[in-house]
C-alpha cells in the first residue's frame, strides 16, 4: 500500500464510510443488545419521572453512538487529528508516514478504547485519587484508588452528555464545564449488591454545593458512620450510634497539643527525621512558643510521642462541651454544638415522616428544600410551606447518611455541613492499587510499595 503525505477528506471519508448493510451479524448483535440496554435504561428513566421527549431523546443519543462507531464514522471525525499526530511522529522518525489504514486503526482503537472505559467507569468501576489529609492515616494523600459504584447499585447519569474521563471540568481550563446541562435526566439506580453499612468508606458528591447538578459535584471521600434511621452524638470525640460506642478505626487521628524542649535537643535534623518517624504530614506552629505545636496523631502515636526523649507535653485539643462552634451544622446558637460534642441528631430515612417545629426546621430544612427538591419550603411566622401550601409534617423521599474523616480535627465533614442524601453517593471504595509521596526522597522512595494493592478498611 502507497504511502501519503497529504491529507484529501473525500477520499477519506470514501475509504472510511461502511454501510450498516455491510455490518457483520457479530456487529448487528452486538448493536441490538446495546440498543436494548439502552431501551431499558430508557424505561428506568420514565419510571423515575423524566418526560417522554427526554428519556428517548437519551435513547436515540445512546444507540447512535454504537452505530456511528461501526459505521467508522467515529473514527472518521477525528482521523485529521489523528493523521497530524502520526506525521509529526513520522518526521521525528518514531513512525512510519501515515497512511489510511495506519490512520484509522489508529482511530478506531481510539474510539473502542473510549467508549469501553466509559462504559466500565459509568456503571462499574472508576479510579479516584486522595487530595487532602481528611482520613489519614486510614487514606493517604497520593493514594490511588479503585471505587466500586455497582455495589451500592449503580446510578445512572443525571447529565450523560459530557467530555469523557472529565468529571467536570473541561481539561485545560479553570471553569469550563464538561457537560451540557439541557440534557438533565431524573434521579435512579441499577439495584444493588450491598446497602450502606456503618463505618463503611464511601465516595460521594459533595452535597453543600450549589450551581451544578447532583452528579457533577465535587467528590469526596469519609467514612459513613452513621446510616439512615441511625441517631448520631459524638462526646469528647467519641462517636455514639443509637446511644452505643461506634468501632473507630484504628489509624483514626486527632489533633494534640506538642510542647518540645526548647533547651536546643531538637535540630532541625532531629525534627525533620521525628515527622518521618511518626509519618506526621501536617501540622502548625502555635503562636505561643517556638516548640510549640499541633500535630495529629493516632492513639498508638500520642501514646509513643509522650515517651519521646525532649518532649515536654502532649494534650488534647478537643473543644469543650457546651462550646458552640458557628461553623458547625446546623448554625444554630440553640444547639451549643462544636467538632468533639455533637448531636444527638437523627439521621433521615425514605419514609420517615417528621413533625415540623422551628428546630426540625434549623436540621431539616436544607434537606427538604434543596436535596428533595422543594424549592418552595419555608418557615414564615412559625408556620410552614411549600409554596403557598402549609403543612405541618412532611415524610422524607430519600435515605441519608452522616458522613466523617478518620482525620477527626482535619476533616470537613458531615459536622460541618449536614447530610449526605442517597442521590449523590458514587460507590463504595476497594482497594488502593498505588500510592506516591510527593515528598519522597527519590523515586524509589516516592511509591509507597507497602500500600500497593492494600484493601480499604
Amino acid at each position: 500500500m502507497s504511502q501519503n503525505t497529504s491529507f484529501d477528506l473525500k477520499k477519506t471519508f470514501q475509504f472510511y464510510y461502511k454501510s450498516p448493510k455491510l455490518f457483520s451479524k457479530k456487529q448487528w448483535a452486538i448493536a441490538g443488545v446495546w440498543c436494548l440496554l439502552n431501551l431499558l435504561i430508557c424505561g428506568l428513566y420514565l419510571s423515575a419521572g423524566s418526560s417522554f421527549g427526554m428519556a428517548f431523546l437519551n435513547f436515540f443519543y445512546g444507540c447512535a453512538l454504537i452505530f456511528l462507531y461501526f459505521t467508522r464514522l467515529l473514527a472518521f471525525i477525528i482521523s485529521p487529528i489523528i493523521f497530524v499526530v502520526l506525521y509529526v511522529l513520522s518526521l521525528l522518525r518514531i513512525q512510519a508516514k501515515p497512511d489510511y489504514h495506519m490512520v484509522y486503526e489508529w482511530s478506531d482503537a481510539l474510539w473502542f478504547a473510549t467508549l469501553a472505559a466509559t462504559v466500565i467507569r459509568s456503571y462499574f468501576i472508576e479510579a479516584y485519587t486522595i487530595p487532602t489529609s481528611s482520613m489519614e492515616k486510614s487514606l493517604l494523600v497520593g493514594d490511588f484508588l479503585f471505587v466500586s459504584k455497582f455495589h451500592y447499585g449503580t446510578r445512572l447519569p443525571v447529565t450523560p452528555l459530557a467530555f469523557p474521563f472529565a468529571h467536570n471540568i473541561m481539561p485545560l481550563t479553570d471553569s469550563t464545564p464538561s457537560y451540557l446541562s439541557f440534557m438533565k435526566m431524573p434521579y435512579q439506580r441499577l439495584p444493588n449488591i450491598t446497602d450502606i453499612k456503618n463505618n463503611d468508606v464511601v465516595v460521594f458528591n459533595y452535597p453543600y454545593e450549589d450551581g451544578r447538578p447532583f452528579d457533577k459535584k465535587e467528590n469526596y471521600i469519609k467514612r459513613c458512620l452513621a446510616i439512615a434511621g441511625d441517631s448520631i452524638k459524638v462526646v469528647n470525640g467519641q462517636v455514639f450510634i443509637n446511644n452505643v460506642p461506634a468501632e473507630n478505626p484504628p489509624k483514626m487521628q486527632f489533633k494534640y497539643y506538642v510542647k518540645f524542649n526548647e533547651n536546643g535537643f531538637w535540630s532541625e535534623k532531629n525534627f525533620q527525621s521525628m515527622l518521618r518517624r511518626y509519618d506526621i504530614s501536617e501540622g502548625e506552629n502555635l503562636p505561643h512558643g517556638n516548640m510549640d505545636f499541633a500535630f495529629p496523631l493516632s492513639s498508638s502515636n500520642k501514646l509513643m510521642m509522650e515517651k519521646e526523649e525532649g518532649v515536654l507535653k502532649v494534650d488534647s485539643l478537643f473543644s469543650r462541651e457546651g462550646e458552640y462552634q458557628d461553623y458547625i451544622f446546623p448554625h444554630n446558637p440553640n444547639l451549643p454544638w462544636s467538632v468533639d460534642f455533637y448531636g444527638p441528631l437523627y439521621v433521615p430515612k425514605s419514609g420517615d415522616e417528621i413533625k415540623l417545629d422551628s428546630l426540625q426546621y434549623s436540621l431539616y430544612e436544607r434537606a427538604i428544600r434543596v436535596y428533595e427538591n422543594n424549592p418552595g419550603f419555608k418557615m414564615e411566622a412559625g408556620k410552614f410551606y411549600i409554596g403557598d401550601n402549609p403543612i405541618t409534617t412532611y415524610t422524607f423521599k430519600y435515605n441519608y447518611y452522616f458522613m466523617m474523616g478518620d482525620n477527626r480535627h482535619n476533616s470537613a465533614d458531615s459536622r460541618f455541613w449536614g447530610f449526605v442524601p442517597e442521590t449523590n453517593i458514587v460507590g463504595k471504595a476497594l482497594f488502593v492499587w498505588m500510592s506516591w509521596d510527593k515528598n519522597g526522597e527519590n523515586i524509589l522512595k516516592k511509591v509507597r510499595w507497602n500500600r500497593l494493592f492494600t484493601t480499604i478498611k
